[in-house]
C-alpha cells in the first residue's frame, strides 16, 4: 500500500537529506512536490491544502533551517504532520460496556462488509478472548445471509439461525436477545447494503440503530475507489452517528487517498484496514507506523508483532538449541524461509522494513517473489534427509538429481549451498563469539532488533528470549543501509 506515494515522496526528501544546508526556497520547492504527490495520490484537495500549510509553516523556522540536519528535521515535520492527518493515535473497538456490546456494520453493496464483520469477529474471539456473536441483517441480497453463516464456520464464530421472511428490525431484535440469554460478550450485525446512498437505506440503518443501540457504528468502504470512498463516509456520517471508518482492499491500493482523506474530511478514526481476502487479513490502523511507510521509515514494530504471532515455539526453540552449539543444515534453512512465507513473504517483509529500495524494486520489476522461497523450497525438498542433514554429500551427479527433481538448474542448487554454506559459518562464528549470550548483546538485549552478524544477519525478533525466532535475516541487501541483511547469495538467488 502507499507504494506509489511513498516512492514520489522518497524522492523529493532524498534530495532535501543530501544537502548540507537549506534555504526557504529549498523547503517550499519540495513542499509543491509533495502537493503534486499528494493529488496524484487521490488526496482530498482542502487536506492537501492544508497539510502543506502546516508543514511548509514548520519547516522553513529557524529552528530548521539552521540546524545540523535540516533535511532530516523537515522529514520529521512530514512524518509527524502525516500521523496527525490519518489520527494520530490508535483507536480501539469500545467494547468495556455490560454485554453484549452491539458493533454494527454499515456500508454499500460490494464493499467487502460482510467479509469484514467475520474478520472482526474472528479477532476479537482470538485476540481479545472475547464470545461473540454475528447476525446478518441482510434480506435483500441473495444468501447473503447464508454467507456469513459459512464465514463463521471457516472463523468459528457464532452465528444467528436464520428464520426466513424476517425483516432487519425484527432480526436485529431477536439477536439481542438471543446474545443476552447466552452469554455473549460481542454482538455483530452485518446490515444490508446498497449499491448507492439512498434514503432508503439511511432509513433501514436508523430504524436498527434504534433498536440495536450499537456501541459501535463501523463504516466499511473500498480503498480502492479513492475520493468516492471519502464521499461515502461524508454521506453516513452526516446520517448515521459513525464511529470508525474499515478501509478494505487496503492491500490493493497504491495510492492511498481515501485513506489520508479519510480522518479530515469526515473527523472519524480509521479503526481497521483490510489487507487480503482471508479472514485474518486484517489490521488495526496504527497512524504513527503507517507514517513512517509512507517516508519509507519501514514500520519495525508490526514486523515484530507479526513474528511473534506467526513464530512456530518448539521449532524455535530447537533452532535455538542447535545454533548454541553452532550447528546449521539445510533442514534449518527451509525452516527460515517458510517462516518467512508464513510472515507474509518478500513483499510484506520489505514493505515493513526500512532502506530496502533494492528489494522493493527486485519485486517490482519481478526479479524477487515469493516464487523464490517456493523455489528454494523445492531444491531443498528433492534432497534425501541425509543430504540435507549433510550438504557435503551433494556431489555433482547428486546436484543434477537435485535439479531435475525441483525442476530447477544445477546453478540454482549451488546458490542455495552457498547461502547454507555461509549462514552455517555464521553460526560456527557465533558460538565462538559466546553463543546465544552474545547473539542477545549484539541486539540489544532480550527482544531486541537491529545489528548485523557476519553479513548473515539474525535479529531476535522478540519470540520469548534471546534466541527468538532464529530468523536467518530479513531483507535487505548485503552492504545496504539497513540493519537487516538477508542471507548472503540470496539477492543473487532472486536475480536468476
Amino acid at each position: 500500500m502507499f507504494e506509489s506515494l511513498s516512492e514520489r515522496l522518497g524522492g523529493v526528501f532524498d534530495k532535501l537529506r543530501g544537502r548540507g544546508a537549506l534555504s526557504e526556497s529549498d523547503v517550499r520547492a519540495a513542499m509543491r512536490e509533495v502537493r503534486v504527490a499528494l493529488l496524484e495520490a487521490d488526496v482530498a484537495l482542502p487536506v492537501v491544502r492544508k497539510f502543506v500549510d502546516d508543514v511548509t509553516e514548520q519547516a522553513v523556522g529557524s529552528q530548521v533551517l539552521k540546524s545540523v540536519t535540516p533535511g532530516q528535521q523537515v522529514v520529521k515535520i512530514v512524518n509527524d504532520a502525516l500521523a496527525a492527518m490519518l489520527g494520530s493515535d490508535v483507536s480501539e473497538l469500545e467494547l468495556d460496556v455490560v454485554p453484549p456490546a452491539v458493533v454494527m456494520m454499515v456500508g454499500l453493496q460490494g464493499s467487502g462488509k460482510t467479509t469484514t464483520t467475520a474478520k472482526i469477529a474472528k479477532r476479537l474471539t482470538e485476540k481479545g478472548r472475547k464470545k461473540v456473536m454475528m447476525a446478518s441483517l441482510d434480506v435483500n441480497r441473495p444468501a447473503a445471509q447464508e454467507q456469513l453463516a459459512v464465514l463463521g464456520t471457516q472463523a468459528s464464530v457464532a452465528t444467528l439461525p436464520i428464520v426466513a421472511g424476517q425483516q432487519p428490525v425484527d432480526i436485529a431484535r431477536r439477536a439481542l436477545q438471543a446474545a443476552k440469554l447466552q452469554g455473549f460478550d460481542v454482538l455483530m450485525l452485518d446490515t444490508a447494503g446498497r449499491l448507492h446512498v439512498d434514503q432508503a437505506l439511511m432509513d433501514e440503518m436508523k430504524a436498527v440503530a434504534s433498536v440495536a443501540t450499537p456501541n459501535e457504528i463501523l463504516l466499511v468502504v473500498d480503498a480502492l475507489t479513492g475520493q468516492d470512498a471519502v464521499n461515502v463516509a461524508k454521506n453516513f456520517s452526516d446520517q448515521v452517528a459513525l464511529t470508525g471508518v474499515v478501509l478494505t482492499r487496503m492491500d490493493g491500493d497504491a495510492r492511498g487517498g481515501a485513506a489520508l482523506s479519510m480522518r479530515a474530511v469526515t473527523g472519524k478514526p480509521i479503526k481497521f484496514v483490510g489487507t487480503g481476502e482471508k479472514l485474518d487479513g486484517l489490521e488495526p490502523f496504527q497512524p504513527q507506523r503507517v507514517a513512517g511507510r509512507i517516508l519509507g521509515m519501514g514500520d519495525v514494530v508490526s514486523l515484530v508483532e507479526k513474528a511473534a504471532e506467526t513464530i512456530q515455539v518448539e521449532e524455535a526453540e530447537a533452532f535455538a538449541r542447535k545454533m548454541a552449539k553452532g550447528q546449521f543444515d539445510l533442514n534449518d534453512l527451509r525452516s527460515q524461509m517458510n517462516q518467512m512465507r508464513r510472515m507474509g513473504g518478500l513483499g510484506a517483509l520489505a514493505s515493513m522494513l526500512p532502506g530496502v529500495k533494492q528489494v522493493k524494486q527486485a519485486m517490482a520489476s519481478g526479479a524477487a517473489d515469493d516464487k523464490v522461497l517456493i523455489r528454494m523450497d523445492a531444491i531443498i525438498g528433492s534432497m534425501t534427509p541425509k543430504e540435507r542433514a549433510k550438504p557435503e554429500l551433494l556431489n555433482a551427479k547428486r546436484k543434477i538429481r537435485v535439479a531435475k527433481g525441483s525442476g530447477t538448474t544445477v546453478q540454482d542448487v549451488n546458490k542455495v549451498l552457498k547461502m547454507h554454506q555461509d549462514m552455517s559459518t555464521a553460526m560456527k562464528r557465533l558460538k565462538k563469539m559466546g553463543g546465544l549470550k552474545s547473539l542477545a548483546g549484539l541486539l540489544g538485549g532480550k527482544g531486541g532488533l537491529g545489528g548485523m552478524l557476519g553479513g548473515g544477519g539474525m535479529p531476535d525478533l522478540g519470540a520469548g528470549g534471546a534466541g527468538g525466532m532464529g530468523m536467518p535475516g530479513l531483507p535487505g541487501l548485503p552492504g545496504g543501509n539497513t540493519p537487516f541483511n538477508l542471507p548472503p547469495g540470496f539477492d543473487k538467488f532472486i536475480k536468476k
